[in-house]
């Protein structure tokens, strides 16, 4: 089935993670950009946790290095950094700052120009995180606000009852090319035997021929 967009002012991406607006919503800020419409990316955690033993990258210099692959891919969308936002909260702790959560993502949906069209995460998303971020954005409950939401983990979940936005080949290539450019997710950091890379199976599930999103109604 079709996504029917509507005719928002502005699409607000709520990302759990550096790297989930990319994943769960390249070709749609695409179309989004297309159109005209106001692009604001959101992201909840600061990217920190994803490789705690490396010698090489300790926790400070992995956050900024995440924090600048967001703004390069981003960009190559046509979107600047004044339109990221870095919230900071820890990551793969989030469920220990819900609060902090709930307040600063209601407060962005609350600030951003309406009518507004909402992604963020499924809540039966299989990270704890995403998971946090989607309850935070179901109980920020405003009025000219649509709500959509994406899936993560696993690597290529369908939700069940979800609109569809069809990537064009092009599309595809570029979307890979924008995952694997999250460098320290897709392989850059090798000391760390417990740290976390993208597989290539993953990747091409990230990027395959549909993002699918379904209807927040709650």
């Amino acid at each position: 089935m079709k996504l029917r967009i509507g005719t928002p002012r502005c699409l607000l991406v709520i990302a759990p993670h550096p790297d989930d607006e990319t994943i769960g919503a390249y070709a749609l800020i695409t179309r989004m950009r297309r159109r005209g419409v106001k692009v604001r990316i959101l992201v909840v955690t600061d990217g920190g946790a994803s490789h705690t033993a490396s010698p090489t990258w300790p926790r400070h210099r992995l956050i900024r290095e995440r924090q600048q692959e967001t703004f390069r891919a981003v960009r190559q969308l046509g979107i600047f950094r004044g339109a990221v936002t870095f919230l900071g909260l820890p990551d793969g702790r989030l469920v220990q700052e819900t609060r902090s959560a709930n307040r600063l993502i209601a407060g962005a949906i609350r600030h951003a120009p309406k009518p507004l069209l909402v992604v963020a995460p499924a809540c039966s998303d299989d990270h704890p995180d995403h998971r946090v971020v989607a309850t935070a954005v179901g109980g920020a409950r405003q009025a000219r606000v649509r709500r959509l939401a994406y899936s993560v983990w696993p690597a290529g979940a369908a939700i069940r009852h979800a609109g569809a936005v069809t990537l064009s080949a092009q599309e595809r290539l570029a979307k890979r090319h924008a995952i694997r450019s999250y460098r320290t997710q897709a392989g850059r950091i090798r000391d760390d035997p417990n740290g976390f890379a993208m597989t290539r199976a993953q990747i091409a599930a990230f990027s395959r021929a549909v993002e699918t999103f379904v209807e927040r109604a709650e």
